[in-house]
């Protein structure tokens, strides 16, 4: 049927400011200051995620995995970044 979502996630628009993915029956917002790997990428690496586990995404051309706590309260889990 067209207009039938076959996966319960999905990445559903993309803005300049960031993500908007559908998971079931909601939505969320993966603001790019916050979730910056996703600033660079192209559409098409974006729209291409997998649900690996029960509310665990995964975007396998990135190497970009979260889980919904992650997405859902990003102020819970700060960046951090190390140098080589």
């Amino acid at each position: 049927m067209p207009g039938t979502v076959t996966s319960p996630i999905e990445v559903v628009q993309l803005t300049p400011q960031g993500v908007w993915l559908a998971y079931h029956d909601r939505e969320f917002f993966l603001d790019h200051d916050q979730f910056p790997w996703f600033r660079e990428a192209t559409a098409s690496q974006v729209f291409n995620v997998q649900e690996i586990s029960p509310e665990h995404f995964y975007w396998p051309d990135i190497d970009v995995d979260l889980d919904l706590e992650t997405i859902q309260h990003p102020d819970r889990f700060p960046l951090v970044a190390k140098s080589r």
